[in-house]
């Protein structure tokens, strides 16, 4: 079978890391992004590098129509996805109680709602082929609460115990998940939830390398893979302390953001 990708979030971050690293693997690639001027920018200097195919979809996932619509156009088009990329997320940083409802309405759906949608969709051509790989991009914050970054975290740990869930019930498919948990990102995150660009816990990873790491776990067909291992320390850190002090020290990190 021709080796196909659906990538969300693609123009920008780890999305758009991910579309180059699959293109120069010769994957033909639909990618998915809000911006149309710039998704078409990259899928034409994908196109012109690679010498692949790249469809621009673009959409907005906060609209929950979204999904059955990049469904419905690709098969139209005959494309058959083989690797479907749920990438695309963004968080809404401050107080819970002051914070916006509607863009949080809108983070649930793009991060969790989308997510479920996509992959319940491009789930079922995988399962009739016997052959499939999903990856689900979660975070180091699907671990612990994120205190000012609430909705952002719990949204993760879904992404995250999702993926786990589903790559059990679909062992012996042909049709793999793995949930990539990166910590600190070089991407515009911390802009697009109105936080300050200042370092975390540890120094961020680039994208590029957030990006290798989850395109190798994903054709080893890993179920689990936290990108760099200070935060896989962090991690384990996490695992065995009490819940309200990890999420004390979330808190204190957040909102010193």
């Amino acid at each position: 079978m021709e080796k196909s990708a659906l990538i969300t979030g693609a123009t920008s971050g780890i999305g758009s890391e991910f579309a180059e690293i699959m293109a120069a693997d010769g994957y033909a690639l639909a990618l998915v992004a809000r911006d149309q001027p710039r998704l078409a920018g990259r899928g034409r200097a994908l196109e012109e590098q690679f010498h692949v195919p790249v469809k621009v979809l673009a959409h907005d996932l906060s609209n929950p129509a979204a999904p059955a619509e990049i469904f419905e156009q690709l098969r139209r088009e005959s494309f058959p996805v083989s690797v479907l990329v749920n990438n695309a997320a963004f968080g809404v940083f401050g107080r819970f109680a002051e914070t916006d409802l509607d863009r949080e309405m809108q983070l649930l759906q793009v991060n969790m709602g989308a997510v479920v949608q996509l992959t319940k969709l491009f789930l079922k051509p995988m399962l009739q082929r016997r052959e499939g790989r999903i990856l689900n991009v979660a975070s180091t914050a699907s671990f612990q609460p994120g205190p000012w970054l609430s909705l952002y975290s719990a949204s993760k740990a879904f992404v995250y115990s999702f993926s786990c869930a589903l790559s059990l019930e679909l062992k012996g498919t042909g049709v793999s998940v793995t949930a990539l948990c990166p910590g600190g990102t070089q991407t515009e995150f911390q802009q697009r939830a109105g936080m300050e660009q200042k370092g975390g816990l540890f120094r961020p990873m680039s994208a590029r390398r957030v990006a290798e790491i989850g395109y190798k776990a994903m054709l080893k067909r890993r179920p689990i893979v936290v990108a760099g291992w200070k935060n896989k320390l962090m991690i384990e850190v996490s695992r065995r302390c009490p819940t309200m002090w990890t999420a004390r020290v979330a808190a204190r990190l957040n909102r010193n953001r």
